[in-house]
């Protein structure tokens, strides 16, 4: 009996048709990504629920701080993805400690979250038409790409850090705008 109706559920789900109309259609593309960050938020009254939801995400985030602190010398000193409550009441996820912050590695070690955005482009770009079309494969890659999207973002600390030498912002300010006058 149960396995009837979700047999024919799965069959609804996966019809080409229905398919077609709702891959086709932004509406259900956001409302999905608002269904899965609600969920995430309920998340959020345990620090452990909230943790396990989050893990994925924090170790991308945290990973590439790690690893772009490495590259430019900011010799990561510290690296986790426990929980913990902050000075302000809010939950820390993670965070990577560096022992040599300086004008020409603050910028890349705290704004390296952002290199998940070209990840997320190319999932989106080169893995999804490789992907069959169905629902649960839609519902798993709008999933994985709000991970990836929302975890790029830099946080408020990371903020702090990239700003902390005007040096610094000069100095990846005139890069970035020499390659953009180039192209």
């Amino acid at each position: 009996m149960i396995y009837d109706v979700f047999y024919k559920i799965f069959a609804i789900l996966n019809d080409p048709q229905f398919l077609r109309s709702f891959f086709d259609n932004r509406f259900y593309l956001i409302l999905l990504v608002i269904i899965l960050m609600r969920a995430k938020y309920k998340t959020y009254s345990s620090m452990w629920l909230s943790a396990i939801v989050n893990v994925p995400g924090t170790v991308l985030h945290e990973f590439l701080h790690f690893f772009v602190g490495m590259l430019f010398n900011a010799h990561p000193c510290n690296f986790t993805i426990f929980p913990k409550r902050g000075a302000d009441g809010n939950y820390v996820m993670g965070s990577v400690g560096f022992r040599n912050i300086t004008f020409y590695n603050a910028i890349p070690a705290s704004m390296a979250p952002l290199l998940l955005l070209p990840i997320g482009f190319y999932l989106n770009r080169y893995i999804l038409p490789l992907m069959p079309a169905t629902f649960v494969n839609y519902v798993l890659y709008v999933l994985l790409q709000t991970i990836i999207i929302e975890n790029a973002m830099p946080s408020g600390a990371d903020f702090k850090i990239a700003k902390m030498y005007i040096s610094g912002i000069l100095l990846y300010g005139f890069i970035f705008l020499s390659l953009f006058l180039m192209f």
